[in-house]
């Protein structure tokens, strides 16, 4: 009979790497004994979510939508859902960092602790973004984190929607429509009022805006609101481009004809 040796690591685990090992284990079986212990009480949970979905302000967060790429349930919300909903761990993290290659490995996750259900994405993020439809490299470190967290949370939103029930997310979606329809108490006049102050400070105008819309301000009904606060969601929250729904005019200045050198000066 041979012996089999199972290769060893070429260099033995620090007691510091071997304590912190023993505590994340200890940590996340202690998580599931207390999610355990603690059952989510739904019928708390859809009034929670009923409620705080019926706000202005969760509504306004509730959806992105980007040009050519369609609209859907923004990360504030799922996050949102996620704390209502009780028991689930959700994060994203860096995994390592490659500055020559020009590009980060990522793991996004969420975990239900109570049904121990858990769902993970990974990803290589390129240190680069596109721009005029052109890959544009990033180098400044601020702007590499930021491109990552943006990711990131992009992939954070997809895992935590598959460990919440689909009807719990389907009635959220649908209080939130209904909070953006109706205003909580506002009259359209008055949003519309504050969507075009507020776009103002992102640099959108007025006029843009009515283009963007095809209508008056004073014209817009609670669907127009609805679109115009998922585009501000958008720009603001998700760090989409203004310019990707307000794009610049080029305006062509008709040139004067090159006057002969035969004519005569009048």
């Amino acid at each position: 009979m041979t012996d089999i040796t199972l290769p060893q690591p070429s260099t033995p685990a620090s007691q510091a790497t071997v304590v912190e090992q023993s505590r994340a284990v200890a940590e996340v079986q202690a998580a599931v004994v207390v999610a355990r212990a603690n059952p989510r009480d739904i019928d708390r949970a859809v009034a929670d979510m009923r409620d705080t979905c019926s706000r202005m302000a969760v509504a306004e967060r509730a959806f992105w939508q980007v040009p050519n790429r369609g609209t859907g349930l923004s990360v504030h919300l799922l996050r949102e859902l996620a704390r209502i909903w009780g028991n689930i761990d959700y994060g994203v993290r860096e995994l390592r960092r490659d500055v020559d290659a020009g590009e980060s490995e990522m793991s996004a996750w969420a975990w239900d602790q109570q049904t121990n259900t858990r769902s993970t994405r990974s990803f290589i993020q390129p240190h680069a973004r596109m721009k005029a439809k052109r890959r544009e490299a990033l180098t400044d470190l601020h702007d590499i984190y930021l491109s990552n967290q943006n990711t990131g949370a992009r992939a954070v939103r997809e895992c935590i929607s598959t460990v919440l029930p689909d009807w719990f997310i389907s009635e959220a979606q649908t209080v939130c429509h209904r909070t953006l329809e109706h205003g909580e108490g506002k009259s359209a006049e008055v949003r519309a009022r504050e969507a075009v102050a507020a776009f103002e400070k992102i640099g959108v105008t007025r006029a843009q805006l009515e283009e963007y819309t095809e209508r008056k301000v004073a014209k817009w009904e609670p669907e127009t609101l609805a679109n115009v606060a998922r585009v501000y969601s958008s720009i603001t929250q998700d760090g989409i481009p203004a310019a990707d729904f307000f794009p610049e005019k080029v305006v062509q200045v008709a040139t004067k004809p090159a006057q002969d050198e035969g004519e005569v000066q009048a």
